[in-house]
Formats: C-alpha cells, structure tokens, sequence
C-alpha cells in the first residue's frame, strides 16, 4: 500500500512538472509580449501627437485597435494639460521664461473623447503636456494560474501595463 501511494504521488508531481510549469512560462512570456507591443503602441501614439500637436479619431481609434489585438482588454487613461495663454500679463507669449509659474488646465480621459467624437481633433500647441496610460481589465491566463498556485494576485490586479507622455513640440494645425 505504502509504495502504491509513493507512486502515485510520483506520478502527480512529474505531471505538474512536464504540463504546469512550462505552461506558466509559457503564460509569463505572452504577457511579455503583449506589453511589450502594449508599451511599443502607447510610445508611439504619444510621440505622434507630440510632433504633430493633433490629436485625431482614427489614430485615438488606431492606438486602442492596435491594444486590443493583443488578445486582450484595456482601460486607457488620456490626460491632456493646456498651458495657459495667459498666466501673467506682464510679460509677451513669445518669451517663455514668463515671472511665475506657468499654469496648466487638465482634460482628462472622458472629457478627450467626447470632444473627439464631437470635433473629430484636438489641436495643441508648443508646450502643452500630454499623458496616456493604458492597463489590461482582463485576467490573463498568466494571472490565472498565478492565483490557483500561488495565491498572491488580486482580481483587481493588473499585469499588462504601458504609460507615456511629453510636451508638445509643435503648434498643430486646424
């Protein structure tokens, strides 16, 4: 009876060895590589507005197509602060070493996207910031087997996630 249970214990542990590790890696390396081209899209979509100083539908539309071929499904935050045209009057709105501080107000997610729906563009100019983060709302199948073996994932953990921003190079043109 003794070396039945030994075997049978054997048996279970080379199962979990051969199948359920490797499929972890396997796991592990596809979250990999989804925020890597998570992180590669959100890069590249700040950098466009950056040096266009626009901000479109269809590469707002492009960038959350491009995440969501991952397989998986985001929460993407946009923020968008404009410098103020006028934080003081003593100075001109060519000298940028203004006295003060220079004042930003934010547009955040909600308010970017109704005003792309309603314009179809935003346009920025020099100097205004812009931020964008993008978090995967799904469990992955990384997750999932982190959180049967190991108990140390949430549910409202995330595993993928990409964030970027700058300054605005350039005025965009309406």
């Amino acid at each position: 009876m003794g070396d039945s249970f030994i075997t049978i214990i054997a048996i279970f542990l080379a199962a979990v060895l051969m199948f359920v590790f490797p499929l972890m890696a396997m796991a592990d390396r596809s979250d990999d590589v989804s925020t890597l081209a998570v992180q590669t899209a959100t890069t590249d979509f700040v950098d466009k507005v950056r040096t266009t100083g626009k901000l479109t539908i269809d590469d707002y539309d492009r960038y959350v197509s491009t995440l969501n071929s991952t397989g998986n499904t985001y929460d993407v935050d946009i923020e968008l602060q404009y410098l103020d045209e006028n934080p003081g009057v003593k100075t001109t709105q060519t000298e940028m070493t203004k006295i003060g501080e220079n004042l930003y107000y934010n547009e955040y997610t909600n308010q970017v996207e109704a005003k792309l729906n309603s314009k179809g563009r935003i346009t920025l100019k020099e100097g205004d910031r812009i931020s964008v983060t993008a978090k995967n709302t799904n469990q992955t199948i990384s997750q999932i087997l982190k959180n049967f073996f190991y108990q140390i994932a949430g549910n409202n953990t995330y595993n993928i996630v990409a964030q970027h921003g700058g300054i605005v190079t350039v005025n965009g043109t309406k």
